[in-house]
């Protein structure tokens, strides 16, 4: 092993390494026996495949042919892929074989005890490890279904399922008509227009008075701190169907049910808490000397917001309005009690269409919604970071 490391790395015993690898290979052969009927037999031939592997590439080619034996894994998995399922089994025989070459001696050579303290106990070590794993999993049973959406978007027939064309990657299989459609149909235009007149203003209302409520409550000095905060972040706590029908019989009284402003207003409560919670975690960080000082320097209350407090904090708040702007576009339950046909956003036409009328357009719409919010969760990742590094750079 070249490079430095904080525990010396040693061979395992194949009384070790074999069962490890095993269970990785029945894990794997789970899925892939599963969806070729037979998820029993799956998990069998995995198991035996990987361990036998595992003995000819430790024992019977050695250290010392390393890159062969793993390129060797490769190939046999690319061909066994391709002979199951052509180039779709391809393409995941060569991600399996990669990841199964670098497995074996990952295991087999003690490199996973190379970047972990000498000390931890074998318990710890496999917690260690487990524990990355389930949110590996976690994270991969979240995302599968936004992967699924996203490539039936291109479908070039009206089906929300894949074609035969699709999965041979037959180029005939493919299509842009759903996004065209989305583009050039009126009914979903309207419904875009509506989506991003709402949600900007309720961003801005959001961003305004949850701001404001943040920096006032920070100040020790202002009292029932803690009941007024819990009343403002609760639409964040109370479920959605209750806020909903509550805004309802609300604005059928006071003559908002139905317009524009009401569906502004109902966006903006619901992108307050987001507001709040990141402007509060980014004023933890503050030093409230700078405002001292700007004081004494003879800055008026305003002077000193704009001047000292905004720059410091202003990566929480456009964090929050981020939030509140997601919030805004991606909500449908609210706006279908406290709107009208003449408020319908994105996601309530994509709602109703999925009652009324089944539309590919909608996978479509689907895919460019979570291609923008990719995008601002991005943004918003960059800002957190800019913030943590100011607060790094801070006096206190």
């Amino acid at each position: 092993m070249s490079g430095f490391t904080l525990t010396p790395v040693e061979t395992k015993p194949l009384s070790f390494t074999l069962p490890v690898v095993g269970a990785a290979g029945a894990f794997v052969g789970l899925f892939v026996g599963t969806a070729h009927g037979s998820g029993f037999m799956g998990i069998v031939l995995g198991a035996v495949i990987l361990m036998a592997l595992a003995m000819i590439a430790l024992k019977g080619l050695g250290l010392d042919k390393e890159k062969a034996t793993r390129w060797g894994i490769i190939v046999l998995f690319v061909v066994v892929g391709w002979f199951f399922a052509a180039l779709p089994g391809l393409v995941l025989g060569a991600l399996f074989g990669w990841f199964f070459s670098w497995f074996i001696f990952w295991i087999g050579e003690g490199r996973y005890r190379a970047n972990l303290p000498p000390y931890l106990t074998p318990g710890q070590v496999l917690w260690h490890y487990s524990f990355r794993v389930i949110c590996g999993a976690i994270f991969i049973f979240l995302i599968t279904p936004i992967l699924v959406v996203m490539p039936l978007s291109f479908n070039a027939q009206d089906f929300f399922t894949f074609t035969p064309e699709m999965l041979r990657f037959d180029p005939a299989g493919y299509s842009l008509k759903h996004y065209e459609d989305f583009f050039t149909s009126t009914g979903w235009q309207q419904a875009l227009r509506n989506s991003l007149s709402i949600a900007p203003m309720a961003t801005v209302l959001s961003v305004g008075f949850g701001t404001l409520a943040a920096i006032g409550l920070s100040q020790p000095h202002v009292p029932f701190r803690r009941a007024i905060m819990a009343i403002l972040i609760s639409p964040m706590i109370v479920p959605l169907i209750i806020s909903a029908a509550g805004m309802y019989f609300f604005y059928s009284r006071v003559g908002l049910q139905g317009t524009y402003m009401g569906v502004v207003l109902a966006h903006a409560a619901l992108g307050i808490p987001f507001v709040i919670i990141t402007v509060t975690a980014t004023l933890v960080g503050f030093d409230r000397s700078l405002t001292r000082a700007a004081a004494n320097m003879g800055a008026d209350p305003l002077t000193t917001f704009f001047r000292v407090q905004m720059p410091l904090i202003l990566p929480g708040v456009i964090s929050g309005g981020l939030f509140a702007f997601i919030t805004s576009f991606d909500e449908v339950v609210v706006v279908l009690f406290v709107g009208s046909a003449n408020q319908q956003t994105l996601p309530w036409r994509m709602f109703t269409g999925l009652r009324e009328q089944i539309s590919p357009t909608i996978l479509a719409v689907a895919t460019i919604l979570v291609v923008i919010s990719i995008c601002l969760l991005t943004t918003l990742e960059y800002l957190r970071r800019r913030s943590e590094r100011l607060r790094g750079l801070s006096p206190g």
